[in-house]
């Protein structure tokens, strides 16, 4: 009998798509407003399951392949890319988990199939211990729920979630401190949604202030009670693989856009000087955009790489964690030195409101304040080099 191999699944980021996307971009940012057309879009096309298992409903994808669809994605519309990459985000951490035998978010990958929307409610203001520690108060209650009260920050599809995944400290209960990880819905209320977005760039996500003030997170619901400080639990190892990984697929897309509008402008733009032939032949325009190009060459093979071990459960040990991060701030970095220099390349026309590389411009300086900072990273990888320091 003759084996045929498994197709492989559709592409659900067509051209046209992406057309569309790119589109209406500007008209976003503009108006400050969340990117409603393209999420109802994308939800059609199903990527919001791109990593839901086939036997949910989902496209069955891996991280690698949902990586590279993030590349894209970001190419045409950085902002819907960065906030699409919450919700993926939680499906990818259920998978890494599922992956490894624990099914203890299972119910995440069967309810986005389902067509629920994960969002991020981690992020607190002034919180530098990220996953470590939280401002936020998670209080018990009799039947093993918990009600979460606490201010969270960047919280991205602010206008679009149905479920926001989120943690507090229980530090009332006998064996605390305990930090809490908890998924509350929507029609559960017990928050506020402050309308406080007005920022420089990535405007279209709508990462509004969440307030909660009593939100209920069931007790099947609540997936993690772990000590504060850094925990070898397989659900910080997943949220740090699939937020670093995501998040760096998203910023290559905009360095990768960057450097197509640097080519563009060179072939475009002419010169006086030079007898007004293009500036694809003035040799530090050539210079900048080949520096520009060697740099963003470098990340998607790292990208590639990086998902890949983790969709085959490779064992990195202790240099997991350096890994993940150098990967994020080498992606986030590369992007704003790319952007800066097609904007070099491009004169200018960059500098009036509603030009796509001004935007790029602007977008891209989101990737300073996403965790892991440089500050955080260098700390993780000069802790698995060298040890911590000594008292």
């Amino acid at each position: 009998m003759t084996e045929h191999p498994t197709p492989a699944p559709a592409d659900p980021l067509t051209d046209d798509l992406l057309a569309r996307i790119r589109e209406r971009a500007a008209g976003y940012d503009r108006d400050n407003r969340f990117f409603t057309e393209d999420f109802a879009e994308l939800a059609d096309a199903g990527y919001l399951k791109a990593l839901v298992p086939t036997e949910f409903g989902g496209l069955g994808l891996s991280l690698e392949q949902t990586a590279r669809l993030q590349v894209r994605l970001a190419g045409a519309a950085p902002a819907t890319a960065l906030a699409v990459n919450m919700h993926l985000v939680w499906t990818g951490i259920a998978k890494t988990l599922r992956d490894r035998g624990d099914d203890s978010l299972e119910f995440v990958l069967r309810e986005a199939g389902a067509g629920e929307v994960f969002a991020f409610g981690l992020s607190e203001a002034g919180n530098d211990l990220v996953l470590f520690g939280s401002t936020t108060e998670a209080r018990p209650e009799p039947d093993g729920s918990y009600r979460f009260h606490g201010r969270k920050i960047f919280t991205s599809l602010s206008p679009a979630w149905t479920r926001l995944g989120t943690m507090g400290l229980d530090s009332t209960s006998p064996d605390a401190p305990k930090i809490v990880y908890g998924f509350i819905e929507r029609t559960g209320g017990g928050f506020e949604i402050r309308e406080d977005w007005d920022t420089l760039g990535m405007r279209a996500t709508q990462s509004n202030t969440t307030v909660l003030d009593g939100a209920r997170s069931p007790a099947d619901r609540i997936v993690r009670r772990l000590d504060p400080g850094p925990n070898p639990d397989p659900l910080v190892f997943a949220i740090f693989a699939n937020f670093e990984i995501l998040l760096a697929a998203v910023y290559t897309g905009i360095g990768e856009r960057a450097l197509e509008l640097a080519v563009e402008a060179a072939h475009r733009r002419t010169s006086l000087k030079n007898e007004g032939r293009s500036y694809a032949n003035d040799p530090d325009i050539r210079w900048r955009v080949a520096e520009a190009a060697i740099e963003q060459d470098a990340l998607l093979p790292q990208l590639d790489a990086l998902a890949g071990d983790v969709d085959a459960l490779a064992d990195h040990g202790r240099l997991w964690f350096p890994k993940l991060v150098g990967l994020k701030v080498r992606a986030t970095e590369t992007a704003r030195r790319v952007v800066d220099q097609a904007i070099r390349v491009s004169g200018g026309s960059t500098f009036f409101a509603g030009n796509e590389l001004g935007r790029l411009y602007r977008d891209v300086l989101a990737g300073l304040f996403h965790p892991s900072d440089a500050e955080s990273a260098h700390n993780t990888v000069a802790n698995a080099w060298l040890g911590p320091v000594e008292d």
